[in-house]
């Protein structure tokens, strides 16, 4: 067998050396945080259904490191609210991201979480984002487990990519406090 046909990938960027990888913390914190995200479904309808199918063995979220879904807020970074969600459930949902801790993520999936779907109504809340600042939407009615996960991988790419210290920044306390969470 000849050595020849092996093809050397290059290294990311770093420092290499005999017996050493050198990197930045960002980039290991990133990719250790993007990798495991744990969910907290907050499903009232349709789109909770959809959030099992994908949970389930065909799709399966546990590819991407969602594997340990929380029914906890303090046990879970990644908030993934699926369905309608009426006004009078609006502080409730307020309180369940309160109580999650730092660094935290939030997908609205379906049309209704998105922006209150075909419900025009004085008693639905038009879109999440009213109440709690949302990083991922994934729209439809009721999206595809297909497009949940490709959702998941969207948030995975922006965490991949966000720095260690943004959520200590001036511009993300100024985030919420305009939503006015402290």
């Amino acid at each position: 067998m000849s050595d020849s046909n092996i093809n050397m990938v290059a290294p990311p960027e770093g420092v290499v050396g005999e017996g050493f990888f050198a990197t930045k913390l960002n980039d290991v914190v990133g990719l250790a945080r993007a990798n495991s995200l744990w969910p907290l479904p907050f499903a009232t309808s349709c789109c909770g259904i959809e959030f099992m199918a994908t949970m389930a063995s065909h799709y399966d979220l546990a590819r991407f490191g969602s594997e340990r879904v929380s029914f906890s807020p303090r046990q879970a970074d990644m908030l993934m609210v699926m369905g309608t969600i009426s006004k009078k459930m609006a502080p409730i949902l307020r309180q369940v991201y309160e109580q999650m801790s730092e660094p935290r993520w939030v997908i609205a999936v379906g049309a209704c979480a998105c922006s209150g779907g075909i419900f025009d109504t004085y008693s639905v809340l038009q879109g999440i984002d009213k109440v709690i600042p949302v990083d991922v939407y994934v729209p439809g009615c009721p999206p595809r487990p297909e497009q949940i996960v490709d959702g998941v991988m969207k948030l995975q790419e922006l965490v991949r990519n966000e720095s260690v210290r943004r959520r200590s920044s001036p511009e993300y306390q100024e985030l919420l406090a305009s939503y006015n969470i402290k």
